[in-house]
């Protein structure tokens, strides 16, 4: 990225982030909600602005890309999830690199550390899709337990998930006492757009037990690379999908509340193709170059009447894809 692009995105997307200032819903705003959304991607999604500041870049030794996962941190930090082991804190206006922890299973071996919720003890709930497994870290990368996953979830031949296609998103539902995980592909024997959720109840003793299961419906070809909860408790869902040649597709969907039903529906919010490149480029064929292997999500706040999510591409550490962070507007 050119030194001068760099700066522009970089001041558009801190405004953006400095603008969702914390996860207290606003008051509506009647006449925000009547103008066109500025660089819009769809009625209901606009981009405030992208940065590629962290793309190929080290902190104190530690590769900073194969991004998977988002979430809002403790004292204005985002933590930002690899799934390489590595858990980045990110400065929230700038997205520098001011800390890094590395995680480990039972047995000292690095995981594929997909899905993460920063609960609000300080602790850290990552999901794996390798068993696939959600397991708890202290702040400074202490494995602290483990919770328990239904046997249909494991992955062939303990259950019917497949390999590198379970646990990929991870999120905590207002109120903090239910935590929901996304399968990204379909269990073996079940229809090819039909992935499954997973809940946990968390008990007065702090931790979780096993919730309802539920549901979703994918679009054709495409899998669930990441879910959020909105601040209402529904689910911002991310579905993502990579055609040779073509390029990646990301489609931003909003999903029901758990608890109505087992079946969660869901409604088309934007398909990220659509939305303004404002300069971007890419290094392979894309149907829009803003585009990449977006992985990573999180609702940063509310102002104006919408909703303020980040989002974070996984560069698989690969010269032609790129760790890229975009900040959108969302009306839902």
């Amino acid at each position: 990225m050119r030194p001068r692009m760099l700066r522009t995105s970089l001041a558009t997307l801190t405004a953006g982030l400095a603008a969702a200032g914390c996860l207290v819903a606003a008051g509506p705003a009647a006449a925000a909600h009547d103008r066109p959304p500025r660089h819009a991607c769809s009625p209901a999604v606009s981009l405030t602005g992208y940065s590629d500041a962290l793309d190929k870049t080290t902190y104190d030794g530690t590769y900073v890309g194969n991004l998977s996962a988002l979430a809002p941190d403790r004292r204005g930090a985002v933590a930002a999830l690899s799934d390489r082991s590595s858990l980045f804190r990110l400065d929230a206006r700038t997205l520098e690199s001011r800390g890094v922890i590395a995680l480990a299973d039972e047995n000292g071996a690095a995981l594929d550390s997909e899905g993460l919720v920063a609960d609000r003890d300080g602790t850290y709930l990552v999901s794996s899709e390798t068993e696939p497994s959600v397991r708890r870290y202290s702040r400074t990368g202490e494995l602290l337990g483990r919770l328990p996953v239904p046997d249909d979830l494991r992955t062939a031949p303990e259950g019917r998930a497949r390999v590198n296609g379970s646990f990929e998103g991870l999120t905590l539902l207002p109120g903090g006492r239910t935590l929901l995980a996304s399968m990204e592909y379909p269990l073996d024997g079940d229809p090819a757009d039909l992935v499954r959720f997973q809940t946990w109840q968390r008990t007065r003793h702090g931790d979780f037990r096993l919730g309802a299961g539920y549901t979703y419906r994918t679009d054709p070809g495409l899998g669930v690379s990441e879910v959020t909860a909105t601040p209402d408790g529904r689910l911002l869902v991310l579905e993502r999908g990579f055609t040779a040649g073509v390029g990646n597709t990301v489609r931003l969907h909003l999903a029901d509340r758990p608890g109505h039903g087992t079946a969660l529906r869901k409604r088309l919010l934007a398909d990220l193709a659509d939305c303004p490149t404002l300069g971007a480029t890419a290094g392979q064929p894309q149907p829009n170059p803003l585009l990449d292997n977006f992985e990573g999500m999180t609702v940063t706040g509310r102002s104006g009447g919408r909703t303020d999510v980040l989002v974070v591409s996984d560069d698989n550490q690969n010269d032609v894809q790129t760790t890229r962070f975009l900040v959108l507007r969302v009306r839902i």
